[in-house]
């Protein structure tokens, strides 16, 4: 009977909800998600140009619900970040077995982690990278390192192509090199080890995958990558000078804890 919450259902969240539902454990699921479908979308997704203007996330539900009529989904359409959705969505989180995200918004990710620190739930994340070069899959613990944690890591360590995600509000407008759009063979290659690794965490909460964070390499890319299809594991320790879960970092109430957040965000940005 485990319930899973999900913020994201885009391209890559879509593939990780549709293999989560699929599994007969899981028995309800709640999706974070605001946006709207738009016609650019449909490329590397499940839904057709004509359900264009419709909520992602009711569509996603519908898909789920084709399925699996007997699963239980509900749907909150509201940003992750919102002051006033806060409520709805700790609710959501606190009631659930397993947290999962899937959105490329870095303030999301660490406003996500807050959330499932807050309420001790394990949860996992999928990122494409830009090209779609490759993918990391990451999994998180209650007392283990935070996002922050993992972030700094992999930038201190790992060579990766950290471009800016690409505007795919104009599809059909020149775009550099290294912002071209993950094809969906790649989205869906990430998002399946995504689902992987969150039902084995789900069916066990003690599952030990032999890493913190998993890097999966889809292309050779000179300077990046020199093996396609290669994967590197990634054990990460808690970091005692973290700005987020550390020694150092603030406690008090959620409005101090969010101007914290963009400090530290911002401090981040100019390391």
């Amino acid at each position: 009977m485990a319930h899973i919450v999900q913020v994201g259902a885009g391209s890559g969240g879509m593939v990780v909800l549709d293999l989560l539902a699929r599994e007969s454990r899981v028995k309800q699921i709640t999706i974070i998600e605001p946006d709207i479908y738009k016609p650019h979308n449909a490329i590397r997704h499940y839904f057709p140009p004509g359900a264009a203007g419709l909520p992602k996330s009711e569509l996603a539900r519908n898909w789920l619900l084709a399925q699996r009529p007997d699963l239980e989904v509900h749907c909150l359409n509201v940003d992750l970040l919102s002051s006033s959705a806060q409520p709805q969505i700790e609710s959501a989180v606190a009631n659930a077995d397993l947290g999962v995200c899937a959105v490329d918004n870095e303030p999301a990710k660490y406003h996500w982690d807050a959330l499932m620190r807050k309420y001790r739930k394990a949860w996992t994340l999928g990122e494409v990278l830009s090209g779609g070069i490759g993918g990391f899959v990451h999994v998180f613990r209650p007392g283990g390192p935070c996002y922050g944690c993992v972030a700094s890591f992999l930038k201190r360590s790992v060579e990766v192509d950290n471009s800016p995600p690409p505007d795919y509000s104009q599809p059909g407008g020149a775009v550099h090199e290294v912002t071209i759009p993950a094809s969906k063979a790649s989205i869906t290659a990430i998002a399946s080890w995504h689902a992987l690794v969150t039902l084995e965490l789900l069916e066990n909460p003690d599952y030990d995958p032999g890493f913190t964070s998993l890097l999966i390499t889809l292309r050779k890319v000179p300077q990046v990558f020199d093996e396609a299809l290669k994967l590197y594991r990634f054990r990460i320790e808690q970091m005692r000078e973290c700005l987020f879960c550390g020694e150092a970092a603030p406690t008090g109430a959620a409005e101090d804890l969010d101007v914290a957040l963009a400090q530290a965000l911002d401090r981040l940005a100019h390391a």
